[in-house]
Protein backbone atom coordinates (compact mmCIF):
# COMPACT_ATOMS: atom_id res chain seq x y z
CA UNK A 1 0.00 0.00 0.00
CA UNK A 2 1.32 3.41 -0.99
CA UNK A 3 1.02 5.87 1.90
CA UNK A 4 1.29 9.64 1.73
CA UNK A 5 1.24 12.05 4.67
CA UNK A 6 -0.29 15.41 3.80
CA UNK A 7 -0.06 18.56 5.90
CA UNK A 8 -2.22 21.61 5.23
CA UNK A 9 -1.26 24.89 6.88
CA UNK A 10 -2.63 28.42 6.81
CA UNK A 11 -0.92 29.80 3.72
CA UNK A 12 -2.94 30.70 0.67
CA UNK A 13 -3.30 27.85 -1.81
CA UNK A 14 -5.53 25.41 0.07
CA UNK A 15 -6.65 24.08 -3.30
CA UNK A 16 -3.32 22.30 -3.68
CA UNK A 17 -3.83 20.24 -0.54
CA UNK A 18 -7.45 19.45 -1.36
CA UNK A 19 -6.64 18.48 -4.93
CA UNK A 20 -3.83 16.24 -3.72
CA UNK A 21 -6.28 14.41 -1.47
CA UNK A 22 -8.73 13.98 -4.32
CA UNK A 23 -6.07 12.74 -6.71
CA UNK A 24 -4.62 10.32 -4.16
CA UNK A 25 -8.03 8.79 -3.59
CA UNK A 26 -8.46 8.33 -7.33
CA UNK A 27 -5.05 6.65 -7.60
CA UNK A 28 -5.55 4.43 -4.54
CA UNK A 29 -2.89 6.18 -2.45
CA UNK A 30 -3.64 5.93 1.28
CA UNK A 31 -3.53 9.40 2.83
CA UNK A 32 -2.91 10.61 6.38
CA UNK A 33 -4.01 14.23 6.81
CA UNK A 34 -2.87 16.78 9.38
CA UNK A 35 -4.42 20.23 9.04
CA UNK A 36 -3.48 23.05 11.38
CA UNK A 37 -6.18 25.36 12.80
CA UNK A 38 -5.08 28.10 10.39
CA UNK A 39 -5.10 25.55 7.60
CA UNK A 40 -8.70 24.61 8.36
CA UNK A 41 -9.63 28.28 8.48
CA UNK A 42 -8.06 28.90 5.10
CA UNK A 43 -9.65 25.82 3.51
CA UNK A 44 -13.02 27.20 4.56
CA UNK A 45 -12.20 30.73 3.43
CA UNK A 46 -10.81 29.79 0.00
CA UNK A 47 -12.86 26.69 -0.84
CA UNK A 48 -15.91 26.75 1.42
CA UNK A 49 -15.11 23.38 3.00
CA UNK A 50 -15.54 22.72 6.70
CA UNK A 51 -13.35 20.39 8.73
CA UNK A 52 -15.60 17.38 8.28
CA UNK A 53 -15.73 17.82 4.51
CA UNK A 54 -11.95 18.17 4.31
CA UNK A 55 -11.23 15.16 6.51
CA UNK A 56 -13.68 13.07 4.48
CA UNK A 57 -11.29 13.38 1.54
CA UNK A 58 -8.51 11.61 3.48
CA UNK A 59 -8.29 7.97 4.49
CA UNK A 60 -7.18 8.99 7.98
CA UNK A 61 -7.15 12.40 9.65
CA UNK A 62 -5.18 13.50 12.70
CA UNK A 63 -5.27 16.68 14.75
CA UNK A 64 -2.00 18.63 15.19
CA UNK A 65 -2.08 17.92 18.94
CA UNK A 66 -2.29 14.16 18.43
CA UNK A 67 1.42 13.71 18.98
CA UNK A 68 1.01 9.99 19.66
CA UNK A 69 -0.43 9.27 16.21
CA UNK A 70 1.14 6.58 14.03
CA UNK A 71 2.77 9.10 11.69
CA UNK A 72 4.81 10.50 14.60
CA UNK A 73 7.06 7.44 14.51
CA UNK A 74 9.65 6.42 11.98
CA UNK A 75 8.53 2.82 12.42
CA UNK A 76 5.37 3.72 10.50
CA UNK A 77 6.24 3.45 6.80
CA UNK A 78 5.14 6.12 4.35
CA UNK A 79 6.55 6.85 0.92
CA UNK A 80 6.59 10.60 1.39
CA UNK A 81 5.14 13.64 3.09
CA UNK A 82 3.83 16.77 1.40
CA UNK A 83 2.92 20.06 3.09
CA UNK A 84 0.57 21.90 0.75
CA UNK A 85 0.42 24.78 1.24
CA UNK A 86 3.32 25.39 3.63
CA UNK A 87 3.57 28.58 5.68
CA UNK A 88 6.88 30.21 6.49
CA UNK A 89 6.21 29.40 10.15
CA UNK A 90 5.93 25.70 9.37
CA UNK A 91 9.00 25.88 7.15
CA UNK A 92 10.95 27.47 10.01
CA UNK A 93 9.79 24.84 12.51
CA UNK A 94 10.85 22.04 10.15
CA UNK A 95 14.16 23.71 9.32
CA UNK A 96 15.02 23.93 13.03
CA UNK A 97 13.70 20.49 13.99
CA UNK A 98 11.16 21.80 16.49
CA UNK A 99 8.62 19.00 16.16
CA UNK A 100 6.21 21.10 18.20
CA UNK A 101 3.05 19.51 16.79
CA UNK A 102 2.12 16.39 14.84
CA UNK A 103 2.67 18.04 11.46
CA UNK A 104 6.19 19.23 12.18
CA UNK A 105 7.00 16.02 14.05
CA UNK A 106 5.90 13.94 11.06
CA UNK A 107 8.05 16.13 8.81
CA UNK A 108 11.03 15.65 11.14
CA UNK A 109 10.45 11.89 11.05
CA UNK A 110 10.29 11.97 7.27
CA UNK A 111 13.66 13.69 7.11
CA UNK A 112 15.37 11.49 9.68
CA UNK A 113 14.15 8.34 7.92
CA UNK A 114 15.52 9.71 4.63
CA UNK A 115 12.10 9.78 3.00
CA UNK A 116 10.85 12.43 0.63
CA UNK A 117 9.50 15.65 2.10
CA UNK A 118 8.00 18.24 -0.24
CA UNK A 119 7.09 21.71 0.98
CA UNK A 120 4.83 23.84 -1.23
CA UNK A 121 5.95 27.10 0.33
CA UNK A 122 3.70 30.09 -0.18
CA UNK A 123 5.14 33.58 0.33
CA UNK A 124 6.54 36.33 -1.82
CA UNK A 125 8.89 38.05 -1.82
CA UNK A 126 11.19 35.95 0.35
CA UNK A 127 13.23 37.54 3.11
CA UNK A 128 16.60 36.24 4.23
CA UNK A 129 15.14 34.09 7.01
CA UNK A 130 12.84 32.37 4.52
CA UNK A 131 15.73 31.67 2.15
CA UNK A 132 17.99 30.35 4.91
CA UNK A 133 15.24 28.05 6.17
CA UNK A 134 14.70 26.72 2.65
CA UNK A 135 18.42 26.09 2.35
CA UNK A 136 18.44 24.24 5.69
CA UNK A 137 15.56 21.98 4.65
CA UNK A 138 17.20 21.31 1.29
CA UNK A 139 20.48 20.40 3.00
CA UNK A 140 18.56 17.90 5.13
CA UNK A 141 17.15 16.24 2.03
CA UNK A 142 13.79 18.00 1.75
CA UNK A 143 12.42 19.42 -1.48
CA UNK A 144 11.26 23.03 -1.51
CA UNK A 145 8.56 23.20 -4.17
CA UNK A 146 6.89 26.60 -4.55
CA UNK A 147 3.75 25.92 -6.63
CA UNK A 148 4.82 28.03 -9.60
CA UNK A 149 2.68 27.31 -12.65
CA UNK A 150 4.11 26.45 -16.05
CA UNK A 151 2.55 28.06 -19.12
CA UNK A 152 4.28 26.27 -22.00
CA UNK A 153 1.40 23.77 -22.27
CA UNK A 154 -1.02 26.70 -22.65
CA UNK A 155 -3.40 26.09 -19.73
CA UNK A 156 -6.91 27.44 -20.11
CA UNK A 157 -8.08 27.36 -16.48
CA UNK A 158 -6.86 27.69 -12.90
CA UNK A 159 -7.88 24.07 -12.33
CA UNK A 160 -5.55 22.96 -15.09
CA UNK A 161 -2.65 24.89 -13.52
CA UNK A 162 -3.37 23.33 -10.13
CA UNK A 163 -3.66 19.82 -11.55
CA UNK A 164 -0.34 20.06 -13.36
CA UNK A 165 1.41 21.10 -10.14
CA UNK A 166 -0.31 18.28 -8.24
CA UNK A 167 0.85 15.67 -10.77
CA UNK A 168 4.44 16.91 -10.55
CA UNK A 169 4.30 16.78 -6.75
CA UNK A 170 2.93 13.24 -6.78
CA UNK A 171 5.62 12.16 -9.20
CA UNK A 172 8.33 13.61 -6.96
CA UNK A 173 6.68 11.90 -3.98
CA UNK A 174 7.20 8.56 -5.69
CA UNK A 175 3.64 7.86 -6.83
CA UNK A 176 4.17 5.82 -9.99
CA UNK A 177 0.70 6.51 -11.32
CA UNK A 178 1.21 10.29 -11.43
CA UNK A 179 0.96 11.72 -14.92
CA UNK A 180 2.46 15.19 -15.31
CA UNK A 181 2.74 16.43 -18.87
CA UNK A 182 6.08 15.64 -20.45
CA UNK A 183 7.91 18.33 -22.36
CA UNK A 184 8.23 17.10 -25.93
CA UNK A 185 10.41 19.90 -27.26
CA UNK A 186 9.58 22.76 -29.59
CA UNK A 187 8.84 22.16 -33.25
CA UNK A 188 11.04 23.86 -35.83
CA UNK A 189 8.40 26.44 -36.55
CA UNK A 190 7.62 27.19 -32.89
CA UNK A 191 10.69 29.29 -32.14
CA UNK A 192 11.39 30.81 -35.53
CA UNK A 193 13.62 29.66 -38.37
CA UNK A 194 16.34 27.53 -36.85
CA UNK A 195 16.09 29.29 -33.51
CA UNK A 196 17.76 27.43 -30.68
CA UNK A 197 15.09 26.37 -28.20
CA UNK A 198 15.63 25.43 -24.62
CA UNK A 199 13.26 23.50 -22.41
CA UNK A 200 11.27 25.84 -20.15
CA UNK A 201 12.22 25.45 -16.48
Amino acid sequence: MTRLILGITGASGAVYGVRLLERCRHLGVHTHLVATPAGLLNVHHELGLDRRSLEALADEAHSPGEIGACIASGSFPAEAMVVAPCTMKTLAAIAHGLGDNLLTRAADVTLKERRRLLLLVRETPFNLAHLRNMTAVTEMGGIVFPPLPAFYHRPTSIAELVDETVERVLQLAGVAEARPREWQGLGRDAGGQGAAAQRPG
